[in-house]
């Protein structure tokens, strides 16, 4: 990725600050995990079962989902077939970074959150809780991940478009080819 220095200060600090709760999130995986083995163990050695715990590893696996896509696609890790985006030149691919995130990533995260704006409000104004006893009462702040998701990509993608636009113009040097994808060698 290239160097967050050499983008506008604003759009560097957002970029540096998603790089971080990327990378926070994936904290979240390991106590996920072990929230898991602590309800196998339970069920299997104990005969005990919590619905709060399985609730709870729902929970953090669908934070992890949403909220790490920003982070994910920061670093290009989304799937893409790109069969002739791969042969292009580093300017062109920044081209064609700019036009999808402009033309589809932005519209669809702007319908994304108009569309379930009502839905969040609505399970906020009841405190919508788990329909299981026991379990967590807050389905409304999970349901408050899917427009939290969708702000974020904008925030993300507009990061992009910046740091694509300074590769067009030649502010800054394209990244280097990256050699970690070595499943995408034929």
């Amino acid at each position: 990725m290239s160097d967050t220095t050499k983008l506008p200060a604003l759009i560097g600090a957002l970029d540096r600050a998603s790089e971080w709760f990327g990378r926070s999130l994936a904290w979240l995986i390991i106590i996920m995990m072990l929230i898991q083995f602590a309800i196998v163990l339970l069920r299997y050695a104990f005969s005990v079962n919590s619905i709060f715990m399985q609730e709870l590893v729902m929970y953090m696996h669908a934070t992890v989902f949403m909220l790490a896509a920003a982070y994910t696609f920061r670093h290009d890790g989304h799937v893409r077939v790109d069969i002739f985006y791969r042969g292009m030149s580093p300017r062109r691919q920044a081209l064609i970074n700019v036009v999808g995130i402009v033309t589809l990533l932005i519209p669809v995260m702007v319908f994304i959150i108009a569309s379930s704006l009502g839905y969040v409000a609505n399970s906020w104004r009841i405190l919508e809780s788990s329909p299981d006893h026991g379990g967590i009462p807050a389905v409304f702040a999970l349901k408050t991940l899917i427009p939290l998701f969708a702000l974020l990509m904008i925030v993300q993608g507009v990061i992009e478009v910046v740091r694509n636009g300074y590769i067009l113009t030649g502010r800054i040097a394209p990244p280097d080819a990256d050699d970690d994808h070595l499943e995408e060698r034929l």
